[in-house]
């Protein structure tokens, strides 16, 4: 097939890229303007470049025009942004204005719409499966939030006979650009590196945690098999911060943390880091929207 990947200069994109080029597809990558040589330069030669913004319907148009299957990975991925509004802007106008371009293009046959398992909610420690709905009353981010809309958004196209599956990966780890969708291994690199002696709080919330490569492989599986208008969870094992930094020293063969940080210090360092951010315009690793989806918080 011919398809177009969205997003495809990010973290999980560039795999795909590489996936559905070595399976033999017509890739085209879409990607911002202002998309670095370098990051572009990341795949393969076969790949074609379409340049443009999901916020321009226009150029969606363009980069999709001819294709058989559409990929739609682009969003703001952060725990925190100076401009909230850029989360509805990307995250859920971008999927609205994939849709508009996909309704003028015809030779399109199927959407793979990737959302996050932040969209359909907390479990309270339960097993979910992909019947789970996000009950929108709280959010821990404006991320989380955003993604909550969308899948609105792409429920309703489905139900209008639109060809969208729709695809849930959980916490991805794995090599890669350490962007907010590798955020795990940020975490390990400042744990490693000592700017995060301990474990944050008590540690033991669950998450599920699935490696990038899995969830390329769960993306090209959803275009062979995926049925129009389903949901399918790319998610993993489902571990606590305590069990990954345990894990993480055993397999290094150094010393797990000796102590748990409070919860109330490190909310105040990521509060304190916003601020920082503000004036210097430099994202913070640590904010507090972060810790309230990480550590268990009360969300609002």
């Amino acid at each position: 097939m011919r398809v177009v990947v969205t997003g495809a200069t990010g973290y999980l994109g560039s795999r795909l890229c590489v996936a559905l080029a070595d399976a033999g597809h017509a890739v085209r990558a879409f990607a911002l303007c202002e998309a670095s040589g370098v990051e572009a330069g990341l795949l393969p030669a076969s790949v074609e470049l379409a340049y443009g913004d999901v916020a321009d319907v226009e150029s969606l148009a363009v980069a999709f025009d001819g294709c058989d299957a559409v990929f739609h990975l682009a969003a703001a991925v952060e725990a925190w942004l100076p401009d909230p509004s850029v989360f509805i802007t990307v995250n859920v106008g971008g999927l609205e204005n994939v849709l508009k371009a996909v309704r003028r293009t015809p030779t399109v046959q199927k959407i793979i719409y990737t959302s996050s398992f932040f969209a359909i909610g907390p479990t309270d420690g339960y097993v979910a499966d992909e019947t789970q709905m996000h009950q929108g009353k709280t959010f821990c981010t404006e991320y989380e939030k955003s993604k909550v809309l969308a899948d609105q958004i792409a429920l309703q196209a489905a139900a209008e006979g639109m060809p969208i599956t729709i695809v849930y990966p959980g916490f991805m780890y794995g090599p890669g650009k350490l962007t907010g969708g590798n955020l795990v291994s940020r975490i390990l690199i400042e744990r490693f590196n000592g700017r995060l002696p301990g474990y944050i709080g008590h540690g033991h919330d669950r998450e599920s945690f699935c490696h990038v490569d899995d969830v390329v492989t769960g993306h090209v599986a959803a275009t062979e098999k995926g049925r129009e208008g389903e949901r399918y969870l790319l998610t993993g094992e489902n571990k606590s911060m305590v069990e990954i930094f345990d894990m993480a020293a055993r397999i290094t063969n150094t010393k797990a943390p000796r102590f748990h940080i409070p919860l109330w210090l490190v909310e105040l360092y990521g509060w304190i880091s916003v601020l920082v951010s503000k004036i210097t315009g430099k994202l913070p690793f640590i904010s507090y929207p972060f810790l309230f989806g990480l550590a268990g918080s009360t969300c609002s």
